[in-house]
């Protein structure tokens, strides 16, 4: 596979630091930083360095880990309070993907159970919980593409919205994984890929996953969704998520819920992948999710080398949106294809999930 060489989040060697691809810089250059310092760290979340909801939970994990390592005390209650410091401090890098905070419980859990035990037996069973969140990821991911070919049939027309591939997890991705899974298999399709402004992760990041890993895809802009969909040539839409609500409400890139408007109204199905660690099942409904706000520059400057609107002008730049459940034909987890009423199915899905 290609992306067997192709690590975006690991530790270093030695263990001091979280060595990962710079997404920011994709596809002209492949570039991976060394980070150990708070702010470093942070900044990667951040600045979208990592970015992808499992993805960025497996680094807060190393990330933790890391900032563990750094504390200079033998005493476990002083120890526990500054892994539960400076996970409150990540914790506030980016606040709609639910994985990051949930990874970063669950490392904490870990350190409030070991009262009692050495702080380089706790740094040891850290290091160890960091690497099993990244290994259940890859099984997950594994999984979710499993079940995801049940949808797909040979010459399939699929679009795609951000970027739900290998880059954004540590497996074949979510809703990319299908489509990488079906080439591996000799099915062939016909991808549309959306380029998903204003950071074109659509663009500079799912096209450059398919490209390397051989499938041919066509590259639209935004706007010409809704001509694709009326020539027949869109059968589903393939998106990934950073939150589902436990009805089946769902926050994704923003954009994501008027594909999902237009895809109702061509009568093209619109799946959802996720792992069940997405789901939130202390989020009733959609109109919970906190929706991320990003600066005007990410729209005006950063991918141009002169600005495209007044520097004075405005801007409107939320990271998210939500889509209503009644719009969702089906959310893939790894634990199977959850279909309405949503509650009941992704509740039965959070109540099977492997992992903890």
């Amino acid at each position: 596979m290609w992306h067997d060489d192709f690590v975006n989040i690991r530790l270093s060697g030695d263990g001091a630091a979280v060595v990962i691809l710079d997404q920011t810089l994709l596809p002209n250059e492949i570039k991976y930083l060394q980070l150990s310092k708070p702010h470093e760290l942070y900044d990667a979340i951040n600045t979208l360095k990592v970015r992808g909801a499992p993805a960025i939970g497996i680094f807060a994990a190393y990330a933790l880990y890391v900032l563990a390592r750094q504390q200079k005390t033998d005493d476990y209650n002083k120890f526990r309070a500054e892994v539960i410091r400076l996970g409150a401090f990540l914790d506030l890098a980016r606040p709609t993907a639910v994985n990051l905070s949930k990874q970063l419980r669950r490392m904490e859990r870990l350190v409030k159970k070991q009262a009692g035990t050495s702080i380089p037996q706790i740094l040891e069973n850290m290091r160890e919980e960091a690497e099993q969140i990244r290994r259940e990821d890859i099984e997950i991911c594994r999984a979710i593409s499993e079940n995801g070919l049940k949808l797909i049939n040979e010459d399939s027309g699929i679009l795609t919205y951000c970027n739900a591939g290998p880059l954004a997890t540590s497996g074949y991705g979510t809703a990319l994984g299908p489509i990488l899974l079906a080439k591996e298999r000799g099915i062939d399709l016909n991808v549309y890929c959306c380029e998903t402004r204003p950071l074109l992760q659509g663009a500079r990041l799912t096209t450059y996953e398919l490209n390397r890993a051989g499938v041919a895809c066509t590259l639209i802009c935004d706007n010409m969704a809704s001509i694709v969909m009326s020539e027949g040539r869109i059968d589903a839409v393939f998106v990934g998520c950073d939150r589902v609500a436990l009805n089946g409400d769902v926050a994704n890139k923003v954009g994501t819920n008027g594909l999902a408007i237009l895809a109702k109204y061509y009568d093209v199905k619109f799946y959802v992948f996720c792992p069940s660690t997405t789901i939130d099942a202390d989020c009733a409904t959609g109109v919970e999710i906190k929706i991320e706000m990003r600066q005007p520059g990410e729209m005006k400057e950063m991918l141009f080398k002169k600005p495209i609107a007044p520097h004075s002008i405005d801007c409107f730049n939320p990271a998210f949106d939500v889509t209503d459940n009644t719009l969702i034909t089906a959310i893939i987890t790894e634990n199977g294809i959850c279909k309405p009423p949503y509650t009941q199915s992704l509740t039965q899905t959070i109540s099977r999930a492997r992992h903890p």
